[in-house]
């Protein structure tokens, strides 16, 4: 039985240990703590051993609800000088007893576990050889290889397989299933399409949504039962959507229908629906029909939602927390301007994808309580009156509350997609004209009492470095405002020892009015910590601007990072380096996705339009090792070879040469296009080598 004082349940999960020598069976075992280390010893003075009890053969009564223990003895041996002895361990966890015996029968000798073990090496091999890089250096080259491997074992066993215990309970959360999905499209997975639709049964139709997913499409409320919302979840999905639209051409996915989330949490989680019975935690329409919504209303449903959802400065408000989980204390007047920033991209983005949609259906259908949000096809009002943006929403709130009409009205799509443009300008211009501050870098945050979290105070400066990422990678900064922002943060953010860069600087106090991060000590998890998901972010929004040294400079700080002595970790990046430059958190963060989402598109160059294949590289002298870099990719069922080679040491490269299957072709500017045609004019086992002269 499972003891929860909530619900009991029955237990239905084993856990089992087989072992043998020479595929005989040990002589016997100790089944319980307490027959294997007695009252007088423990787990490393164990009685059993010191006085050589007798094991036990058979299972006795008084075993029956003890803790169990598998620790077995075998006959006595004398192993001779340069001898070996192998004795093997079966464990494992099952549902049946039947799965138990078939993995005892796979592995009851030497040879059969050989046999297995380069199977299992085989899978893993294949698994990571779909996208390969070579950099021609051995270290660095390995190093990217677990990496790449990270978010496999996230997606496998969550974000707390690993004994950080303070992390959570398990699963993955929801910017996990968005940024594992980057990774599996550049890795060249099939049925990403079901994933997408999948994850997207968690959205609510409030533009909140589940935030840990049980099994594929199966989504939980929150892992801790608090009810409660992140202002930035929204913004992840259409950002993984759109890689995958560009790479596999499926535009009919974002017509797909599927069902929106519904529990008990109401209104953002401002409300509570004490009627509500677990069930299949599907929204209904007024007729008690599961409604279903087209992935395009899902994702305007989460980024029109935002846009009204403003506090007292016009901006978005922060909710329960945003990407930083720590800033989780300022519900009532606390604003994020990063993640405004994010849902103007958003809306923009959204913008030219209906755009293109337009030149193939003129019209879309969507639920008829979302033209609430759509104040310009009907009656404008002033975006800068933030009152009336909040009473928008509340009405579309109230409306949507329980249920929903069902109703469906088809809207012109070129006129949705302006609409979606007009707010995202708007956004731009707003934090441009507003948020800007007079020492060279974005305020981004208001506290639970309505004040401006960034700038100087009494001599001390505070920057968070999240406030300047977002803003970049959004494009809502201007160039002149990036370089800027590169001194800001290289001043006050960088440091001179170790070279990674703070989350945010010392604010020296608790700051309740803003989140629990500044009651940790200066330089653990979110308070100042080297947080490598943002200095991820950040290279990769440096890179994508044409800021390409600097790119690299951050990128590059986190490997120096990773594999120094201070580190003392296996290769990978783990969530945050302390102020001793010690690795902590390990696989379980997202930016493994973002570096190698990084290294694809913008070091490397790879893009993805229409079908085709474009190359445009960011390397500068310091990404070679030696002449060339390499790497192998897999796009329209075809393997691809793409060779960068160097014809000179210069600080930037750009394209000088193009050969595609040994045929040299004329460059046009400098994006190199493989069209589609002549990726698929090979037979699918031929790979596509291209090769591009650099100078």
């Amino acid at each position: 039985m499972i003891f929860d004082e909530r619900k009991h349940r029955e237990n239905t999960t084993l856990y089992f240990a087989f072992a043998h020598h020479k595929s005989l069976p040990p002589l016997g075992q100790f089944p319980t703590l307490l027959t294997f280390c007695g009252e007088e010893g423990n787990l490393e003075k164990p009685q059993a051993v010191y006085r050589n009890l007798k094991p036990f053969k058979r299972k006795q009564k008084n075993f029956d609800g003890k803790e169990s223990c598998a620790a077995f003895r075998f006959r006595e041996l004398t192993i001779r000088k340069g001898e070996e002895v192998n004795f093997f361990v079966i464990m494992g966890i099952a549902e049946d007893k039947q799965y138990m015996y078939e993995v005892f029968n796979k592995l009851n000798s030497q040879k059969k576990i050989k046999l297995y073990l380069e199977k299992t090496k085989s899978y893993w091999q294949k698994h990571l050889s779909s996208l390969r890089f070579d950099f021609k250096n051995k270290l660095f080259n390995n190093w990217l290889l677990w990496v790449y491997f990270q978010p496999t074992l996230r997606k496998l066993w969550g974000c707390s397989f690993l004994p950080h215990f303070d992390y959570g309970k398990g699963g993955r959360g929801w910017r996990d299933l968005w940024q594992d999905i980057l990774s599996l499209i550049l890795r060249g997975e099939k049925n990403i399409d079901k994933l997408i639709l999948n994850n997207l049964k968690g959205i609510r139709i409030d533009g909140s949504n589940a935030t840990i997913i049980t099994r594929e499409g199966k989504f939980i409320s929150d892992r801790n039962r608090i009810s409660r919302v992140w202002t930035d979840h929204g913004v992840w999905p259409l950002l993984a959507i759109e890689l995958y639209l560009n790479y596999s051409e499926n535009w009919n996915l974002l017509f797909k229908k599927i069902p929106y989330f519904r529990d008990h949490q109401l209104k953002r989680a401002k409300e509570i629906d004490l009627k509500f019975k677990e069930g299949d935690f599907f929204l209904r329409t007024k007729r008690n029909k599961i409604y279903k919504g087209t992935v395009l209303e899902h994702l305007l449903v989460q980024n029109l939602v935002q846009f009204f959802n403003v506090g007292d400065h016009n901006i978005l408000k922060l909710e329960n927390a945003d990407w930083n989980d720590g800033l989780d204390c300022a519900p009532d007047k606390g604003e994020s301007v990063p993640f405004y920033c994010m849902y103007g991209y958003n809306l923009k983005r959204l913008g030219n994808i209906l755009e293109e949609i337009a030149k193939r259906r003129k019209e879309v259908e969507l639920l008829k309580e979302i033209t609430f949000l759509l104040d310009r096809l009907n009656h404008p009002i002033d975006y800068n009156n933030a009152n009336r943006k909040r009473e928008i929403l509340s009405h579309y709130l109230e409306k949507t509350k329980y249920k929903v009409s069902g109703k469906k009205v088809r809207i012109e799509t070129s006129l949705l997609a302006r609409d979606l443009k007009e707010k995202g300008e708007w956004i731009y211009n707003y934090i441009r004209k507003k948020e800007w501050l007079k020492e060279g870098f974005f305020n981004g945050y208001y506290d639970n009492r309505g004040r401006r979290v960034e700038g100087k105070r009494k001599e001390k400066v505070r920057l968070l470095l999240q406030s300047q990422v977002f803003p970049i990678i959004s494009g809502v900064a201007t160039s002149n405002q990036i370089k800027k922002i590169i001194t800001s943060v290289n001043r006050y953010l960088k440091d001179k020892k170790l070279g990674g860069l703070h989350l945010n600087t010392n604010f020296e106090a608790p700051y309740l009015e803003l989140g629990r991060a500044f009651g940790f000590s200066y330089g653990d998890k979110e308070n100042g910590a080297f947080f490598n998901h943002m200095v991820v972010l950040f290279a990769y929004g440096l890179y994508k601007r044409g800021f390409i040294e600097e790119g690299f400079k951050t990128l590059h700080s986190i490997y120096k990072m990773s594999t120094s002595k201070f580190s003392k970790i296996y290769p990978m990046i783990p969530e945050y380096f302390n102020l001793e430059g010690r690795g902590l958190y390990f696989y379980l963060t997202g930016s493994a996705s973002w570096y190698i989402y990084t290294i694809f598109e913008e070091v490397m160059g790879i893009n993805f339009f229409q079908g085709d294949l474009l190359l445009q590289p960011k390397l500068t002298n310091s990404n070679f090792f030696k002449n060339s870099i390499e790497m192998e990719l897999k796009f329209q069922e075809r393997k691809i070879k793409i060779i960068y080679q160097k014809t000179n040491t210069k600080k930037f490269y750009n394209p000088k040469q193009v050969i595609i299957n040994g045929h040299p072709k004329k460059l046009k500017g400098e994006i190199v296009k493989i069209p589609k045609e002549v990726i698929l004019s090979l037979p699918p086992s031929n790979v596509c080598m291209v090769k591009l002269l650099l100078g």
